[in-house]
């Protein structure tokens, strides 16, 4: 399991970084400001450091200068500043990409990925099998049969979602932040919309209502 650094002082987006982190699978630990993040870093090892520019006592920059004098490790920048100024020094001081706030958790999650697979670190199979589908995550290609399905970017990530889970119930509120950002505010039956369209390109019930809940990729049985 890899293990990311996530330093952010903002208590609500410290929270959903963490939340939505580990639900992706990674190990997280937590910091609020630059001089706790280096003390964190210099007690555990981390395969990534998700760092944001507007720190307490000690900024973005300053935190990502006194890394890198020790550590190669990924480093990826938030930041609600979108400056070519900022990023410039930023890509100076060695980081390997920038969110600009307010980031949508589906972008984040992968460039986290695409990150530690370019360093070498992702240590994954990239193609997730599930009965009879198959769904390349480099190439973004789905299978079913061996035949290619075309699929919306926005159905893509709800099938990975539910395979890369199978049995877990997702209700449509973590389904919206989880693939549409934390700052969606629209229907939330623009949910089930996106499931009825991909049940029907599937053709199959591989998606499974949970009355009152959500939905569910059914457990695979020996």
């Amino acid at each position: 399991m890899k293990h990311v650094l996530i330093v952010e002082d903002e208590p609500d987006i410290q929270e959903l970084l963490r939340t939505y982190l580990e639900d992706a699978g990674y190990q997280t630990a937590v910091a609020g400001d630059g001089v706790a993040a280096l003390a964190l870093f210099g007690s555990q090892h981390f395969d990534l450091v998700l760092l944001d520019l507007m720190l307490p006592k000690i900024d973005g920059f300053g935190v990502c200068e006194l890394i890198r004098q020790q550590s190669q490790v990924p480093i990826l920048m938030l930041t609600a500043l979108d400056g070519e100024e900022q990023q410039l020094r930023g890509f100076g001081l060695d980081i390997d990409d920038y969110v600009t706030k307010p980031f949508s958790m589906p972008v984040l999650l992968e460039k986290i990925r695409v990150i530690l697979r370019r360093r070498g670190s992702a240590g994954e199979d990239s193609r997730l099998r599930y009965r009879d589908l198959s769904l390349d995550l480099d190439t973004r290609e789905a299978l079913l049969d061996g035949r290619p399905l075309e699929l919306t970017t926005r159905e893509f990530e709800l099938l990975h979602t539910f395979l890369d889970a199978p049995g877990r119930v997702f209700t449509r509120e973590m389904l919206l932040a989880k693939l549409w950002g934390y700052d969606f505010y629209g229907d939330e039956r623009v949910v089930d919309s996106h499931i009825k369209n991909l049940r029907h390109k599937l053709g199959r019930d591989y998606i499974e209502t949970v009355r009152g809940v959500g939905y569910r990729a059914a457990k695979e049985t020996l």
